[in-house]
C-alpha cells in the first residue's frame, strides 16, 4: 500500500513518518506540509518525496496518515476520501460534531478503510487488557484520569494552538473515551461537567450499560503530577490499567496494520471514522455543558 503523510508537526516527526518509513507492508511515498521547507525535510529525512500539492499527492497513494490539527484534518480527510484513499487518522477526529459527520459520510459513501489513532488501542498491554474487561460482566463504575504538562513543561506541544484553544477536553479526552467505552458501552448521557484548576475538566459520564464513570482531565498538570489512570470497580473486583512498555512509534505501525486489515477485509475496524465521530459528539456534549456552567 502506497501511503502518504499529511502533516509536518512534531507529531509527524516523532511517531508518523518513523513508523511509516520502517513499515514492512507500506511504501512512504511522500510527505504534504502546510510549510513546504518542513515536508521537504521531513521526506529527506525518510528518503521519500515532498509534495507541494495535497491533491497531488492524494492522486499518486492508496492511503494517507494524518497528523494535523483537527479541523484541518476532517476538511483534508473528506478529500482524501473523495480521493478513493484509505485513511489512518488521529483523534480527536474533528473540531466539531458537524466536521467529524462529513468525514465519517465521507468514509461510508467512498467505502474506505479508517482507523483513529487511540493510543491506548494500539498497544499491546492495554489493548489485551481493555478487551479482557469488556468480555467481564457486572462492572458498577469507574474512573480515568489523564494528566499531562503539556503547558507546565518543555513539551514539543506547548506552542499547539488548537490543544491551547480546545484544552485537555479535547486532547486527552478521546484517550479516556477510547478505554472506556469498549468496557461500559456507549454514553446515554453526560451527566455533569465542570472546571478544575486551569484547564482541568471533570466529566461525569451515564452509560448504556448502566455504569457511570468519572474523567479528570488536564493539559496543565504539574510535571510531578503528570500520568494517566483508569480504574474499574464491579463484580468482578477491581482492575487498573497497566502501564505500557511500547513506544508510540510501535504502537501507530499497529495501527497501520489495523488499517491494511480492513482495506484487505472491507471490515471495519473498531476505531474507525464512526467511532471518531461518537467520540467527538461526547466531547462536544461535555463542552457544551461546560460553556452552560460558565454563563
Amino acid at each position: 500500500m502506497r501511503i502518504g503523510l499529511l502533516g509536518t508537526g512534531p507529531w509527524a516527526r516523532m511517531a508518523h513518518a518513523p513508523a511509516l518509513s520502517a513499515h514492512d507492508g507500506l511504501e512512504f511515498a511522500g510527505v504534504w506540509g502546510r510549510r513546504t521547507d518542513a515536508a521537504k525535510e521531513l521526506a529527506d529525512l525518510h528518503g521519500t518525496r515532498a509534495y507541494d500539492d495535497v491533491d497531488a499527492l492524494l492522486f499518486d497513494v492508496d492511503a494517507v496518515a494524518v497528523a494535523l490539527p483537527p479541523d484541518v484534518q476532517a476538511d483534508l480527510a473528506v478529500r482524501a476520501a473523495r480521493a478513493g484513499c484509505h485513511l489512518l487518522l488521529d483523534k480527536p477526529l474533528a473540531a466539531t460534531v458537524e466536521e467529524g459527520r462529513a468525514v465519517a459520510a465521507a468514509v461510508e459513501a467512498a467505502e474506505v478503510a479508517s482507523v483513529v489513532f487511540f493510543t491506548a488501542r494500539f498497544q499491546a498491554e492495554t489493548a489485551a487488557w481493555i478487551a479482557q474487561q469488556a468480555d467481564t460482566e457486572g462492572w458498577f463504575t469507574g474512573r480515568a484520569q489523564w494528566l499531562g504538562s503539556v503547558f507546565t513543561s518543555d513539551s514539543p506541544f506547548a506552542d499547539s494552538p488548537w490543544r491551547r484553544e480546545k484544552g485537555a477536553l479535547w486532547d486527552v479526552g478521546p484517550h479516556a473515551l477510547s478505554v472506556l467505552l469498549p468496557v461500559f458501552g456507549d454514553v446515554r448521557r453526560v451527566a455533569a461537567a465542570a472546571r478544575g484548576p486551569r484547564d482541568t475538566v471533570h466529566v461525569v459520564l451515564d452509560h448504556a450499560g448502566g455504569a457511570s464513570s468519572t474523567l479528570t482531565l488536564s493539559l496543565t498538570a504539574p510535571p510531578a503530577a503528570a500520568g494517566a489512570a483508569v480504574e474499574l470497580w464491579g463484580e468482578a473486583g477491581v482492575t487498573l490499567l497497566p502501564e505500557s512498555s511500547e513506544d508510540v512509534v510501535t504502537a501507530l505501525s499497529r495501527a497501520a496494520d489495523a488499517l491494511l486489515g480492513a482495506a484487505r477485509t472491507g471490515r471495519p475496524h473498531a476505531c474507525d471514522a464512526r467511532f471518531g465521530l461518537r467520540v467527538t459528539e461526547i466531547l462536544a456534549a461535555a463542552e457544551g455543558l461546560l460553556d452552560g456552567n460558565q454563563r
